[in-house]
């Protein structure tokens, strides 16, 4: 028994290693968390050289330059052509000479004819000198006189009852007129009528006209003789109804 015990206890047991790395990972922390709350700065410092220490610096590979290609060249321009010069046409001359009119003989100032165009009284058509035609220049028996005073009104329309009724009743057409040209006869009868200004009732400016053939008479124009002679008047109707 005595020798079993002294066997024992001079065996050596060999440590292990993954214990004694904890054990100063440990101490290492401990230390650390010490220096960070005692020296806070330094720590710091030692951080940031260890860091540095251990950065790597990558450099970028340079960019790459395009290379432009040379345009081709054209080539340089040509020499101008000569100045074209139109060749000059001239028109042919005509084979048959152009016709030329006759020259016209002067017409003769004196003449004893009694032809049409005479410069004294004759026969011919419109000769200068008297006449029996109508309308003669200087004097004679037909119709053609200028009248040189007015046909007087001698009566007037008296039938008014025959306008009609216009739209708005009689009372829209108070105050209104209309005036007509009427020609009157030798005879003082009117022979023609046209609206020269019109109301605004056209239906009315109608009958006014149809009524002057019957109901207008006139003391008819006379000319410079005394003669009765046709001339036109101007003839307006005024509405009271």
């Amino acid at each position: 028994m005595a020798e079993q015990a002294t066997s024992y206890s001079t065996t050596k047991k060999r440590p292990n290693p993954w214990v004694i790395a904890l054990i100063l990972l440990i101490h290492i922390g401990i230390l650390y968390v010490l220096a960070r709350s005692l020296a806070p700065n330094a720590v710091s410092n030692v951080e940031r050289s260890v860091v540095s220490a251990f950065t790597v610096t990558v450099t970028a590979p340079p960019e790459e330059t395009p290379v432009v290609e040379p345009e081709p060249d054209e080539g340089a321009q040509g020499d101008p052509g000569e100045e074209a010069v139109p060749q000059p046409v001239t028109a042919p001359t005509p084979r048959r000479q152009l016709r030329e009119d006759r020259p016209v003989p002067r017409a003769s100032s004196t003449g004893s004819a009694t032809t049409s165009g005479a410069t004294q009284s004759g026969e011919g058509t419109g000769a200068a000198g008297s006449g029996t035609g109508t309308g003669a220049g200087r004097g004679g028996g037909g119709q053609g006189g200028v009248a040189a005073t007015k046909p007087v009104l001698t009566r007037s329309i008296s039938d008014v009852s025959a306008f009609p009724i216009p739209p708005g009743g009689r009372q829209a057409r108070i105050g209104k007129s209309v005036i007509v040209r009427l020609m009157v006869s030798a005879e003082g009868r009117v022979t023609a009528c046209s609206v020269y200004r019109a109301s605004p009732f056209p239906e009315t400016d109608a009958v006014v006209c149809r009524l002057s053939y019957d109901q207008i008479r006139f003391e008819p124009a006379r000319d410079a003789a005394g003669n009765p002679v046709a001339a036109p008047f101007y003839y307006q109707q005024r509405f009271f109804n």
